[in-house]
């Protein structure tokens, strides 16, 4: 077994813990990951089994609809702000957290991008992934 990855929010009021590894790494170049992150895109690890993820401390939640048309909930600590994982309706056994709560954020590795179709020049990202112009089927 690896080591877990472990992470939460600015202040630690919100922790978890993932033995599993991630099934994807991804960056996330849609809209609503730009005005979240404050930048050009997001970057996510998701893992397979939320009911396996050691999830310590209240988050609040915020649901908007996604570009893919699904409901996206947002969790973010309410003492800090720090955004720390985000859950979706349509995959409801996904756990996926924000590559900068991670305790060692060296362990995120992209492995692809999302919504490139919404990208901006100024946001440089490896070339050398794979790319797609929205959520791939």
């Amino acid at each position: 077994m690896s080591e877990a990855y472990a992470g939460g929010c600015a202040c630690g009021a919100i922790r978890y813990e993932i033995t599993d590894e991630p099934m994807v790494q991804t960056d996330c170049q849609c809209r609503d990951c730009q005005r979240k992150s404050g930048t050009g895109h997001g970057s996510y690890l998701t893992f397979p089994d939320k009911t396996r993820v050691k999830l310590h401390g209240a988050a609040s939640h915020w649901d908007i609809i996604s570009e893919s048309g699904n409901v996206k909930t947002r969790a973010f600590c309410p003492a800090c702000g720090s955004p720390v994982y985000v859950m979706f309706a349509a995959m409801p056994d996904l756990f996926t957290v924000h590559a900068a709560s991670l305790d060692d954020p060296g362990r995120y590795k992209p492995q692809l991008v999302l919504y490139t179709a919404r990208g901006y020049a100024w946001d440089k990202l490896d070339p050398a992934l794979p790319t797609f112009q929205g959520m791939p089927t």
